[in-house]
């Protein structure tokens, strides 16, 4: 098996590396990355000891693709990944040109070899001015979703693949929603087998987190190094919910969707850590302090961030009824992970990190 991932260095690309050759240690994983995110170059050396081989180059640029051999597979995990990206000089070029051009670019080289096309988007294709909408039931340390909801697709249990796309959702998350129809248009039209999954937040070690993509382990971070923290918004009270995945979860899933490309034609799964691995910043401060020892300061800021929600949970019920694929991990044992994993190298990512 030859697997190409784009963004290979990056958090997800580099621990689906990493985890293809521990399972798979026949298998040639190339990882194609600009080494341009602080701490890829940490990642690029975890995925050269296990033997995968590194590609210096740019999802933008076509021809960097030529320097690649044919594969059976394509993990298309290459994004500029935050919400906030696109608002200063420069950002809003490079956000369009990374994460649509180069999946367009990336689709060129499948069609290319003929190989399949494995595609990482993200619930913000879900518009947020819509699910700011929903009905919240508030307890004393977060929100909870409703079971009583207006808005198709929505329940309880999070957000389904039916919720309606009309609406606001930023600009990076207009850039992942355009690309899964060029992925769609791609597996029609040449015969891809192809598969988009929609995942919620992704953690675990390895993660360079900023308060911008990667909070879970920032948080954690913090902790660790007594550093500051703030709730934003919603009455600054921490009480905003994600659920959250872990990464070899998702490899998990990956291994089923590779081992089952003939059923998937294009098919768009959510993906994530489900209700049962949600939580709100008030209790992720409670679990960080409780693991590293450490309480630090945290300050609060009632105001709303542009494009922020008070609560997202992916609603996995159609990827497990077609694969029987749902989260094994649990969001303590991660936390647990990735305190273990800064502990041990603290020394390289504190200047990222801390």
């Amino acid at each position: 098996m030859k697997i190409l991932i784009t963004g290979g260095c990056g958090f997800v690309g580099s621990n689906l590396a990493v985890l293809f050759k521990q399972y798979y240690a026949e298998s040639e994983v190339y990882c194609m990355d600009n080494l341009s995110r602080r701490g890829s170059e940490i990642n690029l050396q975890k995925v050269l000891a296990v033997g995968g081989q590194f590609v210096h180059g740019d999802v933008r640029v076509k021809t960097d693709f030529d320097r690649i051999p044919k594969v059976d597979i394509v993990i298309d995990a290459a994004a500029e990944p935050s919400v906030l990206a696109g608002k200063a000089p420069g950002e809003l070029e490079n956000l369009i040109d990374t994460n649509l051009n180069g999946t367009i670019n990336t689709l060129y080289f499948a069609k290319k070899h003929q190989a399949a096309f494995i595609f990482l988007s993200t619930s913000r294709v879900y518009p947020y001015d819509t699910l700011a909408q929903a009905k919240l039931v508030t307890s004393p340390n977060r929100f909870n979703l409703s079971n009583d909801q207006a808005l198709k697709g929505l329940s309880e249990q999070g957000v389904s693949e039916n919720y309606p796309l009309e609406g606001l959702r930023s600009i990076y998350g207009t850039t992942k929603l355009a690309s899964e129809y060029f992925i769609q248009e791609f597996a029609h039209n040449f015969g891809l087998p192809a598969v988009i999954n929609r995942c919620g937040v992704l953690s675990g070690p390895y993660q360079m987190g900023k308060i911008d993509q990667g909070v879970i382990v920032l948080w954690m971070a913090k902790h660790f190094w007594r550093g500051k923290l703030s709730f934003i918004g919603y009455g600054g009270n921490g009480h905003q919910v994600r659920d959250v995945l872990h990464v070899r979860d998702l490899f998990r899933l990956l291994q089923w969707q590779i081992s089952n490309l003939s059923i998937q034609k294009a098919q768009i799964f959510n993906v994530g850590g489900g209700i049962e691995n949600s939580v709100s910043l008030f209790e992720l401060t409670t679990l960080c302090s409780a693991i590293t020892g450490n309480s630090i300061e945290i300050s609060s800021n009632a105001e709303n961030r542009p494009g922020d929600l008070p609560i997202y949970i992916t609603d996995n019920s159609m990827i497990t009824k077609f694969s029987n694929w749902k989260p094994e991990i649990s969001l303590k044992i991660l936390l647990d992970e990735v305190y273990e994993w800064i502990v041990n190298d603290q020394k390289l990512l504190k200047s990222i990190l801390s």
